[in-house]
Protein backbone atom coordinates (compact mmCIF):
# COMPACT_ATOMS: atom_id res chain seq x y z
CA UNK A 1 0.00 0.00 0.00
CA UNK A 2 1.12 3.37 -1.09
CA UNK A 3 1.68 5.73 2.25
CA UNK A 4 -1.29 8.03 1.60
CA UNK A 5 -4.16 9.06 3.26
CA UNK A 6 -6.33 10.66 0.41
CA UNK A 7 -9.24 11.15 2.74
CA UNK A 8 -10.37 12.20 6.17
CA UNK A 9 -14.01 12.05 6.72
CA UNK A 10 -15.78 13.06 9.78
CA UNK A 11 -19.69 12.31 11.26
CA UNK A 12 -21.38 14.97 11.49
CA UNK A 13 -24.83 14.78 13.82
CA UNK A 14 -25.80 18.14 11.74
CA UNK A 15 -24.77 18.47 7.98
CA UNK A 16 -25.79 21.85 7.31
CA UNK A 17 -24.40 23.53 10.57
CA UNK A 18 -21.14 21.51 10.09
CA UNK A 19 -21.08 22.71 6.11
CA UNK A 20 -21.73 25.90 7.50
CA UNK A 21 -18.94 26.11 9.56
CA UNK A 22 -16.50 24.55 7.87
CA UNK A 23 -17.51 26.44 4.39
CA UNK A 24 -18.31 29.82 5.95
CA UNK A 25 -17.01 29.89 9.19
CA UNK A 26 -13.37 28.78 7.93
CA UNK A 27 -13.85 29.89 4.79
CA UNK A 28 -13.04 25.94 2.87
CA UNK A 29 -13.87 25.81 -0.54
CA UNK A 30 -16.74 22.77 -1.62
CA UNK A 31 -19.50 23.20 -3.87
CA UNK A 32 -21.66 21.17 -1.50
CA UNK A 33 -24.69 22.74 -0.31
CA UNK A 34 -27.17 22.07 2.92
CA UNK A 35 -29.13 19.69 0.38
CA UNK A 36 -25.89 17.55 -0.20
CA UNK A 37 -25.35 14.05 0.40
CA UNK A 38 -21.72 14.29 1.86
CA UNK A 39 -19.02 17.60 1.05
CA UNK A 40 -15.43 17.24 -0.24
CA UNK A 41 -13.72 20.39 0.37
CA UNK A 42 -10.27 21.19 -1.59
CA UNK A 43 -8.09 21.07 0.97
CA UNK A 44 -4.37 21.15 0.07
CA UNK A 45 -2.69 17.46 0.30
CA UNK A 46 -5.41 15.05 1.66
CA UNK A 47 -8.97 16.42 1.05
CA UNK A 48 -11.54 16.36 3.79
CA UNK A 49 -15.50 15.48 4.26
CA UNK A 50 -18.27 15.65 6.48
CA UNK A 51 -21.02 12.75 5.79
CA UNK A 52 -23.79 12.43 8.45
CA UNK A 53 -23.02 10.44 10.97
CA UNK A 54 -25.84 7.82 11.12
CA UNK A 55 -24.87 7.58 7.00
CA UNK A 56 -21.38 6.89 8.22
CA UNK A 57 -21.20 4.35 10.37
CA UNK A 58 -24.30 2.58 8.68
CA UNK A 59 -21.31 2.73 5.34
CA UNK A 60 -19.47 1.12 7.54
CA UNK A 61 -21.37 -1.76 9.06
CA UNK A 62 -25.09 -2.24 10.79
CA UNK A 63 -23.14 -3.47 13.64
CA UNK A 64 -21.20 0.06 13.80
CA UNK A 65 -22.48 2.68 16.36
CA UNK A 66 -22.95 5.91 15.60
CA UNK A 67 -21.55 7.37 18.94
CA UNK A 68 -19.16 10.54 19.31
CA UNK A 69 -18.80 11.32 23.38
CA UNK A 70 -15.45 12.18 24.86
CA UNK A 71 -12.04 12.32 23.20
CA UNK A 72 -11.73 9.90 20.47
CA UNK A 73 -8.00 9.70 20.87
CA UNK A 74 -7.31 11.26 17.68
CA UNK A 75 -6.97 15.27 16.58
CA UNK A 76 -7.07 16.66 13.37
CA UNK A 77 -4.29 19.67 12.47
CA UNK A 78 -3.80 22.47 10.75
CA UNK A 79 -0.44 23.88 10.34
CA UNK A 80 0.05 27.62 9.77
CA UNK A 81 3.35 29.78 8.85
CA UNK A 82 3.74 31.73 11.88
CA UNK A 83 3.60 32.28 15.29
CA UNK A 84 1.07 34.59 15.25
CA UNK A 85 -1.85 32.85 12.97
CA UNK A 86 -2.58 30.22 15.45
CA UNK A 87 -4.30 33.06 17.49
CA UNK A 88 -5.35 34.27 14.41
CA UNK A 89 -7.16 30.88 13.09
CA UNK A 90 -8.38 29.93 16.87
CA UNK A 91 -10.30 33.14 16.77
CA UNK A 92 -11.80 32.54 13.32
CA UNK A 93 -12.54 29.25 14.64
CA UNK A 94 -14.40 30.62 17.49
CA UNK A 95 -16.51 33.11 15.36
CA UNK A 96 -17.88 30.35 13.49
CA UNK A 97 -19.21 28.70 16.00
CA UNK A 98 -16.06 26.13 17.84
CA UNK A 99 -15.13 26.02 21.44
CA UNK A 100 -11.39 26.22 22.49
CA UNK A 101 -10.24 24.15 24.15
CA UNK A 102 -7.07 25.61 24.98
CA UNK A 103 -5.90 28.99 23.83
CA UNK A 104 -2.58 29.91 21.59
CA UNK A 105 0.13 29.06 23.95
CA UNK A 106 4.21 27.95 23.74
CA UNK A 107 4.23 24.47 23.31
CA UNK A 108 7.18 21.28 24.96
CA UNK A 109 7.70 20.67 21.73
CA UNK A 110 9.15 24.41 20.93
CA UNK A 111 6.55 25.47 18.80
CA UNK A 112 3.04 27.80 19.31
CA UNK A 113 0.09 25.98 19.47
CA UNK A 114 -3.84 25.76 20.71
CA UNK A 115 -6.73 23.34 20.38
CA UNK A 116 -11.03 23.86 19.86
CA UNK A 117 -13.38 21.85 19.01
CA UNK A 118 -16.20 21.77 16.14
CA UNK A 119 -19.96 21.63 16.40
CA UNK A 120 -19.24 17.86 16.46
CA UNK A 121 -16.64 18.41 19.23
CA UNK A 122 -14.08 16.51 17.07
CA UNK A 123 -10.41 19.04 18.24
CA UNK A 124 -8.28 20.16 16.16
CA UNK A 125 -5.05 21.36 16.40
CA UNK A 126 -3.39 24.69 15.35
CA UNK A 127 -0.09 24.52 15.29
CA UNK A 128 3.10 26.72 14.55
CA UNK A 129 6.25 24.58 14.05
CA UNK A 130 9.30 26.56 13.44
CA UNK A 131 11.32 23.23 12.49
CA UNK A 132 8.55 22.34 9.38
CA UNK A 133 7.85 23.53 5.98
CA UNK A 134 5.75 24.43 3.70
CA UNK A 135 5.64 23.06 0.10
CA UNK A 136 5.13 25.68 -2.91
CA UNK A 137 1.45 24.15 -3.33
CA UNK A 138 0.92 25.34 0.56
CA UNK A 139 1.57 21.82 2.07
CA UNK A 140 3.36 20.96 4.59
CA UNK A 141 6.95 19.00 4.50
CA UNK A 142 8.13 17.34 7.62
CA UNK A 143 11.58 15.36 7.12
CA UNK A 144 11.87 12.54 9.23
Amino acid sequence: MEPRISIITLGVTDFARSLRFYRDGLGWPTRATETSDIAFFNTTGTRFAIYPLEKLAQDISPECPAIVSGFSGITLAHNVRSRDEVAAALTQAQAAGAKILKPAHDAFWGGHSGYFSDPDGYCWEVAYAPQFAFAPDGSLMIDE
